[in-house]
Formats: structure tokens, sequence, C-alpha cells
């Protein structure tokens, strides 16, 4: 660019002194041609106009060179502004790709346990929708103790649960479902997509998984007073659980079934709705799991020949509808033995909810004089419509959760003033 500049006005300052001494030649070549008599007169004449034609050139050059100069000037700060704008675009674009590019590799990287702690406590806190971490298999060896049995919190039916100690202060659990057919590992995606989507503040969030070989782990947060089960049959024997905090519980289960029931698309079925299913925090808030295999969506077009959930906590026409498939099928005569004696215990409380007289005797003995009769009946009834043999006279859940609320203090979640 300077050179450019630089040439222009070396160009415009060789060309005006030649214009210049062209045109005295000429006029003293003409001056020539005349009479010697009139050289006197013709020098008077000539010698002032030649003056001031070289005044005039003089100044008309002075103008050229400085509108040059602005000229140039302009262009290059024109030039420069260009280019630094298309640096600070470009600055941009490389630091959005290397972001890009540092996202895609996150989950095959080696991770350490700090940036997976980090990343846990941003999802359980904010609870942040569609996101989850992939963790690697080493890291939740070394969380976990090699899976030792002094970390083994529970047993299912697909694996074990194992607590995860990533650092002084966060915990996790970890579900280990190993084996599989050759399906496993699109059934576990189809499962993980799901967990990833249903958010709520009532169901257990699903914070991180890993593929490693046939196993595959779920990571969820951690519930520190267990399972229900745990809580009312385990060594305290339902101490903890005063009347109060077991209505909380109720409802904050009637909550999230409402949450997949009315506001999942399509609506989710739990199909196996237990104590061993239901988690409680610190503060005994209680949390559903969804455990894989165990949630199903309403609708589907794939028949599900196989039993889900547990013998008395389904509802009897579900494992009717099993039962036929099943026979239709196979003649699994044992399963319809199985489905018969189901649907005979689904309806032994009935006769107990139903009399007045013996429903305090139902009651857990360590609160059995610690509520209000009148909640008591209020609860009974409830419980009544939900176990009707036709599912037609069931109430939905979102009435359930409206006729529990006044039955539970305010402080607790409820509506229920206590004075």
């Amino acid at each position: 660019m300077w050179v450019c500049t630089f040439s222009l006005l070396s160009a415009i300052i060789l060309a005006r002194p030649q214009s210049t001494v062209s045109s005295i030649s000429a006029s003293v070549l003409l001056s020539q041609q005349e009479p010697i008599s009139q050289f006197s007169s013709q020098m008077e004449a000539v010698s002032p106009g030649a003056a001031v034609v070289r005044i005039v050139h003089h100044q008309d050059l002075n103008k050229r060179i400085l509108i040059a100069l602005i000229v140039a000037s302009t262009l290059l700060a024109g030039i420069l502004l260009f280019l630094l704008c298309f640096w600070i675009c470009r600055q941009k674009i490389l630091k959005n790709s290397n972001e890009k590019s540092k996202q895609n590799l996150e989950p095959t990287k080696s991770l350490s346990l700090s940036p997976i702690v980090d990343r846990f406590n941003s999802l359980w806190m904010a609870g942040k929708k569609g996101s989850v971490a992939v963790i690697e298999y080493q890291l939740l060896e070394a969380a976990t103790n090699n899976f030792g049995e002094s970390n083994v919190l529970g047993e299912g039916g697909r694996g074990r649960v194992y607590k995860a100690r990533f650092d002084e202060k966060f915990l996790a659990a970890v579900k280990r479902l190993d084996g599989g057919g050759p399906d496993a590992e699109r059934e576990f995606q189809n499962e993980v997509d799901w967990l990833v989507k249903i958010q709520h503040q009532n169901i257990v969030s699903l914070l991180g998984y890993c593929i490693h070989g046939e196993t595959r782990l779920l990571v969820y947060e951690m519930m520190q007073n267990g399972s229900l089960e745990s809580q009312l049959h385990g060594p305290s024997q339902g101490s903890a659980l005063t009347w109060n905090l077991r209505m909380k519980i109720a409802i904050d289960v009637a909550r999230a079934l409402e949450y997949l029931h009315e506001n999942c698309n399509p609506p989710v079925v739990h199909r196996d709705i237990k104590s061993s299913n239901v988690l409680l925090d610190s503060n005994f808030n209680a949390k559903v799991t969804l455990y894989f295999g165990l949630a199903v969506t309403t609708g589907s077009q794939n028949k599900n020949v196989k039993l889900s959930g547990t013998l008395g906590y389904v509802a009897p026409e579900y494992l009717l509808e099993v039962y036929c498939l099943l026979t239709l099928k196979y003649a699994y005569y044992g399963h319809f033995i199985e489905t018969l004696q189901a649907y005979a215990e689904s309806n032994i409380a009935m006769p107990q909810l139903t009399d007045r007289s013996k429903l305090p005797s139902i009651v857990d003995p360590v609160i059995r004089d610690t509520m209000d009769l009148k909640h008591l009946y209020q609860v009974a009834a409830v419980a009544v419509l939900c176990i009707q043999p036709e599912p037609s006279y069931r109430p939905l859940i979102t009435d359930v959760l409206h006729s529990l609320i006044p039955l539970v203090p305010t402080e607790l979640g409820g509506s229920l003033r206590v004075t």
C-alpha cells in the first residue's frame, strides 16, 4: 500500500516540471522566429507571462499532491479497518469452532474427578433438561471401590446399586446392569433417552451413564435416607417417619405420577410403584425411581408380552392382559396361577379399609395413636377408590393428589394449617 502511494506521488511530481519546461521552450522558440526589433517588447510581454505561468503550475501541483495524499490516506485507513474487522471475525469463528470441538470430544476424553463432580453438581442443582454426563468406567470403579460389597446399597432384578463417592461432599448411586441380549444396547439407549427427558423434583434424576463391554451403568443422584421400604421395615422400623412425614411422602409420589401421566408426551405408566422404588433424600423428600425396563409409554404399537413389575402392585387388568398374550403364544399355565393369586391379594385390604372400627388396627403401631382419625378415614376412602376392580371407578392421580394435599401441613408441602 505504501509502495503504491509513493509511486503515485512520484508520477505526479515528475510529470509537472516537464510540462512547465515545455511551455518555456515553446515560448523561446516562438520568440526566435520573430524580428529582433520586437525583442524588447516581446520580452516585456513574455517574461511576466512566463512568471505567471510558473506560479499557476506550482499552485496546481501542490493541490494535486494534497488531494493525492488525502485519497491515499483514506484508502489506507479503509483497508486497515477492513483487515481489522476481518481479523476479529476470524478470531470469533475460530473460538466457536474450538468450543464445539471441545464439546464433541468431551464424552470420549479422559476425565478427572473434579470436572465430573462439577458437572454432576450443575445438573443436580439446576435440573438442566436434556443434559447427562458420559462417564468413564475407570472413574466409576474408583468411586465405588471397585464395586465392593461394602458399597452395595441394594439389589434388584437387573443388577446391584452401589454407593459412589466422588469427593468428600458428593455422592451418587450407580446401578450396574450386567449381561443382556443382542438388543440390550438399543434398549439401554432408549431407556437413557427417556430418563434424560423426564425431569421432575419428585423423580430421581439420572446424572450420567457408562457403557463398558456388556456392562451398562446408570448414575443417579444419591438419596441419603434410602428407600421407603428400608425405613419402614429396616432396623428403625419406621420410627423416623411420623404420620405427617408419611403423608408428605404420599403426596410427593402422587406429584411424580401426575407428572408422568399428565405432562409427559406420550404419557408414561410406571408399572412398579412400591416402597422399594420410592427413595428419600436427607430431608425425607420422596422421589420415584424409573429403573431400567419398568417405565413404558401408553399407546405403544409393540405389545410387550413380558410381565414387568411386581405381582400384587400392578393393576389386575394388566396382569390378565399379559396372561392372555402369554397363553396365546406360550400356553403358560403357571403364570396364570400367579395372576389369580395376585388378583385375589389385591382385594384382601378392602374389608379392612371400609370398616372404620377395624381401620385403626391395621395402622403401623409406631404412629397408631398420633394422627387425627378423620384424616385416617379420608386416606382410607382414597385408598378404597384406588383399588377398585373396575378401572373406570378409580380416580385420576390428579384427584388423588388434591384429596391428600389438605391432610398435609403447609410446611411439608400441603395446605393443612396445624394449630
